[in-house]
Parts: C-alpha cells; structure tokens; sequence
C-alpha cells in the first residue's frame, strides 16, 4: 500500500481505502480501479492523493494505450478546425506572446515574493490584456486559442494566466463592467498565488504526506490571502485567493463556507479553476475532454456552485466547441453541429451521414475534442 499525489495517478491503480469529501461525503469505494473518469471524479473534489495498492490492474493501461493507438490513426482532413486554428498566423503570433506574457507574469511574482514589493496590477494587466486584445482582433477567440494550447507543464503560472483569460471571456457572457471585467481578470491571474508560500520539500515529497503536511498543502487559500491582504489590492482579489476552493453547499475548505459567505468573485473564480485544471494535460493523457468536465458538472456540481455562475458559464463554454470534430467514445469521428441546452454534455454530433442525437445515447460520449 502507498499514497499516490492525485496529479501522479495513472489507470490501473487500486484504491486500497475508501475516499470521502472534505465533508465526510463518500466518493468512491475501497477496491475500485482508477480509470481516467475516475481520476477525473478526484480532481473534481481535489483531493490532493490517495491510498493505492501495490499491484495494478492492467486492463485499465491497456484501455489507454489502445484509446492513444486510436488517435493516432485519424487523418488531416478530421482535424481541419485545430489545424486552421494552430497553422494561423493569429494563433502563433498569440501563443508567441503567451509565452512571453507568462515568463513576464512568473519574473514579476517570483520579484515579489523575493523584495516583499508591492504588486503592479497596472503592469500586469497590461500585458494580459493585451493578449485579450489580440485575441478579440483575430478571426478565433481566446477560448478557440486556449482549447489548442494545454500542454504547460507549469502548474501555477500558466494555470493562473489560463483562468485569468477565461474570467475575462466569462465575465463577457456575464456582462459585468469594464471595471469588474478587469478585476475579475485579476482574481483569475492571481488567485493560485498562496501554491508559491508551499515549501517544496511538501508539494514535490514522493513519500506518503503526514497529516500535518496534508493540511499545510490546504492552507495555500490562506498562504494566498495573507500574501494579497498586504498589498494595495481591491479586496475581491483578495477574497477570490482565501475562497476559491470553497463551496456552495459547505463541502469546500478552508472554512467549509456556505452560498451567502462566498464572496461573488470567488464563486466565478472557483468554476473557472476546476475547468482548467481538468482540461489540462496529465502525465498519463491529453487535455480532457470539456464536454466530460461539462457532464461532471452536471451529475456533481450544481449543488456546489452558484447556480447562476455555473448555468451561465455551461451553457456559454459548450457553445465555444459548435463545428469542432470530435471523436466519440466508440470510436467514430464527427462533427459538433448543435448543442442541447437541456443536456449540455449531449451535444448533436453528424458522423459521416449519420446523425447522432448524445442525448438518446446514453452510452455514448464526446471523448475527444480534434
């Protein structure tokens, strides 16, 4: 028996005890073998790692490999839409200023931290905005852009430029403000900050953490909070660090606040967060799927987020991927056409001639965006 990081897990591995939430709700039994869905349920609760037996189950590897063998066999013209996007002159240009906005973001944190200076929101929102702007002045938007760029091995700089960009696009279908756009914007850039105050010798330990160490990791909201509080900083930024992983129906941390507590921005914040981390690259697979974290959502968490927020921003993302190809979990290549406003993870999808309504398919699934 060993404890696996949650960010570490592969399919395969068997829980060697039962998981629950951090309000004692049980996730998932002693026994089962992990699969990427059931990763997937993990990261949804975050929690951080669990106990695994020794021996895996290799009928779990096997499903990825020949999941991985699959895609490798689909050809150009089923990925037309992507490789629009990636080959463009927009879309290089914009992922060339990516990465310098965000080795400007990391220098200018990494500055703070080591002078104990104040942070300049106007310079960082410069640059961040620019890249907003740029992507508003080309022919795809910053979710078409975002959707072929996952592969960042930094967990906390791109993490936090990525969910600053969707709070920007979210806070358009939204329709907040110049103002609160901005600052929204700003509670996504630096909402993960608190991760920085972790000691290494804590977040990078291969052994089985201590329950003391355990809950040190869970303090990044506050670590987050206390780094923000002593700047001349608008107070949701600094709200949005202390409450994104808190929750709707009081299962969150590090408080277990409930709906009327959250400050409004942490909710945003907290939706955007979890849907990042989870179409983000694993060490055992590509981005996931959206309209799989669509449908987590949708069997697990209306209850925790604001039902307004959650609704508005569902309903949006899904329609970011109309006229995307898709690979469903049978197999079969297709093309989005229509969404299901009633069964978001549903969508139409048209495979050849056929057309397939994912609402009277139960079984079946987008399993990949192409």
């Amino acid at each position: 028996m060993k404890r696996i990081k949650t960010s570490e897990l592969i399919p395969g591995y068997v829980l060697a005890e039962d998981v629950y939430t951090f309000g004692g709700q049980l996730i998932l039994p002693k026994g089962l073998v992990l699969n990427d869905r059931v990763i997937t349920r993990l990261e949804f609760y975050s929690i951080l790692s669990v106990r695994v037996e020794d021996e895996m189950n290799t009928s779990e590897i096997e499903t990825e490999v020949n999941t991985s063998q699959e895609t490798a066999t689909i050809s150009p013209e089923d990925i037309s839409l992507s490789t629009t996007i990636t080959q463009s002159k927009d879309y290089i240009e914009f992922k060339n200023n990516f990465d310098d906005t965000l080795e400007d973001f990391r220098s200018q944190i990494n500055n703070v931290l080591e002078s104990n200076s104040d942070i300049n929101v106007d310079s960082l929102m410069g640059n961040t905005k620019a890249l907003i702007n740029q992507a508003k002045n080309s022919s795809f938007s910053t979710m078409d852009m975002l959707c072929n760029m996952r592969q960042y091995d930094d967990l906390t700089f791109a993490h936090c430029l990525n969910v600053s960009l969707i709070c920007n696009v979210f806070a358009g279908w939204l329709k907040l403000s110049e103002e609160d756009t901005n600052i929204l914007t700003l509670c996504g850039l630096l909402h993960d900050l608190g991760k920085l105050k972790i000691p290494d010798s804590i977040i990078k330990k291969p052994d089985k953490l201590t329950s003391d160490e355990y809950q040190i990791v869970k303090t990044h909201t506050v670590e987050g909070y206390k780094l923000l509080s002593a700047k001349n900083i608008d107070t949701r930024i600094v709200n949005a660090a202390l409450m994104h992983h808190e929750k709707c129906d009081g299962s969150g941390y590090p408080f277990g606040l409930t709906a009327e507590k959250i400050d409004s921005f942490a909710k945003i914040v907290a939706i955007v967060d979890v849907y990042d981390a989870m179409t983000s690259a694993r060490i055992y697979r590509g981005p996931l799927c959206p309209f799989r974290v669509i449908e987590l959502y949708e069997n697990e968490g209306l209850q925790k987020y604001d039902a307004y927020f959650i609704m508005t921003f569902l309903e949006n993302v899904s329609n970011t991927y109309l006229h995307y190809q898709c690979r469903l979990s049978d197999g079969r290549l297709g093309k989005i056409i229509f969404i299901n406003k009633n069964n978001l993870s549903k969508p139409i999808v048209k495979c050849g001639t056929d057309i397939v309504d994912l609402s009277k398919e139960r079984d079946l699934h987008v399993d990949e965006i192409l």
